[in-house]
């Protein structure tokens, strides 16, 4: 196959049905994320598919990838949740990128996660010229924190697998605090000039002068402390963080069990695959209700076309006839089936452009000490070209319609910035890409970590939602899965009786 990358964004939409589906067995999937998209394109590529006699639709309400399937971090480890369907999730990744050369098509790439504690509370806390960078940071851990600090024992450079990423989880002063200033609506693509930031952080007038590594620079930080320890254990090739900072380290997963995609591309690469075959459309309309036949099965959906080149005006209702119905909505699944107990936690991330260019291949679970009790805790994950930083997530906002209309709080990524930066000079002289948030797709069951995966109680209606932070992860595994369950009735590749959508609610209930 070609090394040349193929271009993203460009695939062919619709708004009223192709009427390619007349007389085939026809399946509508309710969601153009990571889920949707896999299931579409294992569906494809299952034995018992016959493009003459099945046809796929896959409807989405605004864009492809347009919540946290474009958002994400893109993280693949095998100490991921379930177990169920990591391993064979991961396994598929894997072959994904062989067969399709998933390096240059959607950086896929091995790498190496590391769980970081430093103590950056004598680095300057000062605010910029406009104001932009708060000062206000957690006055508490999140829960995940707070539980395992409770119980760590002396962990410096040891392997901790069964790790939870924290961006599935809510802190308690982002559960109390109000939602901030400055928001904006869907990502905000800017460059800041941070050296000048820093410089007044630091006292210095000429942020071009600045030797950000220089002895004195460090002392006036706290960073020159002869207290400090020093970690000489900490990976050498680690050498884009300020390794005087650092406390303690642990690490979480080497390039045997730990790897990572660009969402976005992965998504889009997919969706070019399936629709290659001619067997499956693409269309452009939000979703109104789920259509049942005279026995109560599920036998298609009822949808209002959002394409930008319909009239705005027009109140047309379309219908999408139907032998199966799969809800691949995330977050927004609650939306069609009231009684499914699976909710969204808005998360904020930024992507940022190092100083160098690009840094080392490492994700970076960090533990930051910003004050006496006061900690923040952000992730980093290096990309080829950029490093992508996400934070704990809240219920601040209710989830919007659609994921155009997610709300960003520009504060709340001006602080991931304000904290990573001090602990790596490359992200400190870097400058941020995008300022971005989405809403996690949580499924409310104090038994369960999720997803739900399988038929529910109505005949012909399917769910594939509650992936939290691992739904990039998990994509590849549910795809196939849901394939499985789609044409064989039975999933063969992995047991997921735990995951059974009619263990944990009624897909009848309408209100």
């Amino acid at each position: 196959m070609s090394n040349s990358p193929q271009a993203v964004d460009q695939v062919e939409f619709l708004s009223q049905p192709s009427g390619k589906a007349e007389g085939k067995h026809h399946i509508v999937i309710v969601g153009a994320g990571i889920i949707g998209v896999c299931t579409a394109y294992y569906l494809t590529r299952h034995p018992s598919f016959d493009a003459s006699k099945h046809h796929i639709t896959v409807l989405e309400s605004k864009r492809v990838a347009g919540g946290a399937s474009g958002k994400a971090g893109g993280l693949l480890a095998t100490w991921a949740f379930p177990q169920q369907i990591v391993p064979l999730s991961f396994q598929l990744h894997q072959e994904l990128s062989d067969e399709y050369d998933g390096e240059n098509q959607w950086d896929y790439r091995r790498l190496t996660t590391v769980s970081i504690e430093a103590d950056v509370q004598n680095v300057s806390d000062s605010t910029d010229k406009a104001g932009s960078i708060s000062s206000k940071s957690s006055n508490s851990r999140s829960h995940t924190l707070a539980t395992r600090k409770k119980n760590r024992q002396p962990r410096k450079n040891t392997t901790t697998p069964g790790k939870k990423k924290r961006c599935a989880q809510t802190s308690r002063s982002n559960r109390d605090e109000d939602s901030g200033n400055d928001s904006d609506n869907e990502s905000d693509d800017e460059s800041d000039g941070k050296d000048e930031l820093e410089a007044l952080e630091l006292g210095v007038s000429n942020p071009v002068d600045v030797d950000y590594e220089s002895d004195a620079i460090q002392e006036s930080c706290g960073m020159n402390n002869s207290s400090s320890t020093q970690p000489s254990d900490l990976p050498q090739d680690l050498n884009w963080i300020r390794t005087q900072l650092v406390r303690d380290w642990s690490s979480l997963g080497g390039t045997d069990s730990t790897a990572q995609v660009h969402p976005y591309k992965f998504t889009y690469f997919l969706l070019h695959e399936a629709m290659k075959t001619g067997a499956v459309d693409l269309i452009l309309g939000k979703v109104n209700e789920i259509r049942y036949n005279d026995m109560g099965c599920a036998s298609g959906v009822s949808y209002t076309p959002t394409s930008e080149e319909i009239d705005a005006k027009t109140d047309a209702v379309e219908i999408l006839d139907a032998q199966q119905v799969v809800l691949a909505m995330g977050p927004w699944t609650s939306k069609l089936l009231p009684d499914c107990p699976i909710s969204g936690l808005r998360a904020h991330s930024i992507t940022i452009k190092p100083s160098t260019g690009t840094v080392s291949p490492y994700a970076i679970f960090t533990e930051l000490k910003i004050g006496r009790n006061n900690y923040f805790s952000p992730e980093m994950y290096a990309r080829k070209d950029e490093v992508y930083v996400c934070g704990e997530g809240d219920t601040l906002v209710e989830l919007p319609e659609t994921s155009d209309a997610v709300e960003v709080v520009r504060e709340k990524c001006d602080e991931l910035y304000h904290y990573v930066s001090k602990l790596s000079s490359n992200l400190s002289k870097g400058h941020i890409l995008k300022r971005q948030a989405c809403y996690l797709p949580v499924l409310n069951v104090p038994t369960s970590s999720g997803p739900l995966v399988g038929e529910t109680n109505l005949e012909g209606l399917f769910l594939a939602s509650g992936h939290s932070c691992w739904g990039i992860n998990n994509a590849p595994g549910t795809g196939k899965i849901m394939s499985e369950l789609l044409l064989d009735g039975v999933a063969s590749s992995a047991d997921i009786s735990a995951l059974d959508p009619g263990l944990y609610f009624d897909a009848s209930v309408l209100e």
